[in-house]
């Protein structure tokens, strides 16, 4: 495919990802890529996300979502409210904790890795300040208890928010992490809270920890429709590739700093309904 003896991310029209000298994972004008992100976003990080529909069940059951149209009006709907809600409440503790302490970057052999990592840098490892109080997470966490009115959401939150927390601080330990986890005791945080302070501690920026957050919730319900309806995940996948744009503009938008109590407080009656009905059923596949 390229010529004998030539380095093919030099050959002349690789484009500007592979321009010589240039590092492919900085490119002028968007973020620096990180790997972490992707195991943020990954439904199979060991953190129950999986178990969870986001109000999709019900809204089979209750035959709202039935085919392929009405499950991208649930998920434009959710991505609206819910989802964005959610993202500027993950935003806001990605930028609380990098404020408090900023993440540890692992070297070649940090000692939370079991092997030599030769594919990082050769950052040194950063001594943070002390992390932030139990006390400093007791504002965002109230914050986002005003703005999940169904106690069943409450729950389905906090549960998500202890699973993934409690996977997070053996990844990618952090003091800030540890704060969280202790002011949070017994019941853990919201989960949008957890993955914003757990963003922070992989290394992400806010605007990344919006759009995991905003992510997450669409691919949810979007998977719990395939099992539940039998869709085609191929045209449910296309669905997802099409709501692309809107993660991206609505992410952007989370990401800019704003005192807490005035981040936004879009209601979803129809969730918190689904949510009540859903954790009153006497069969259910998922948790919430």
């Amino acid at each position: 495919m390229h010529a004998p003896g030539t380095d093919p991310v030099d050959a002349p029209g690789a484009g500007p990802m592979h321009a010589p000298g240039a590092d492919p994972v900085d490119v002028p004008g968007t973020a620096p890529l990180n790997a972490a992100l992707l195991l943020l976003a990954d439904s199979r990080l060991p953190a129950g996300g999986h178990g969870h529909s986001g109000g999709a069940e019900q809204a089979v059951t209750d035959g709202t979502v039935r085919d392929l149209p009405t499950l991208e009006a649930f998920l434009r709907g959710r991505l609206a409210t819910a989802g964005l809600t959610a993202a500027c409440l993950a935003a806001a503790a990605c930028a609380h904790a990098l404020a408090a302490a900023p993440p540890a970057v692992p070297d070649r052999m940090s000692p939370g890795c079991t092997a030599p990592d030769h594919t990082t840098g050769t950052r040194d490892r950063i001594s943070p300040p002390d992390a932030p109080g139990p006390l400093d997470w007791a504002g965002l966490e109230a914050e986002a208890d005003a703005r999940t009115a169904s106690p069943a959401q409450r729950e389905a939150s906090r549960v998500q928010g202890r699973l993934l927390l409690r996977t997070a601080r053996t990844i990618w330990p952090s003091p800030a992490l540890d704060a969280l986890a202790s002011a949070t005791a017994p019941d853990g945080p919201h989960h949008p809270v957890a993955l914003g302070a757990v963003a922070a501690a992989a290394g992400c920026t806010p605007g990344q920890a919006a759009l995991v957050a905003a992510y997450a919730s669409l691919t949810g319900p979007a998977t719990a429709a395939v099992r539940l309806l039998g869709l085609d995940p191929v045209a449910v996948h296309r669905l997802l590739a099409c709501l692309a744009p809107a993660l991206e503009t609505l992410s952007a938008t989370a990401a800019r700093p704003a005192a807490w109590e005035a981040l936004p407080a879009r209601a979803a009656p129809a969730l918190d309904l689904l949510a009540e009905r859903h954790a009153r059923a006497g069969l259910r596949l998922f948790a919430s």
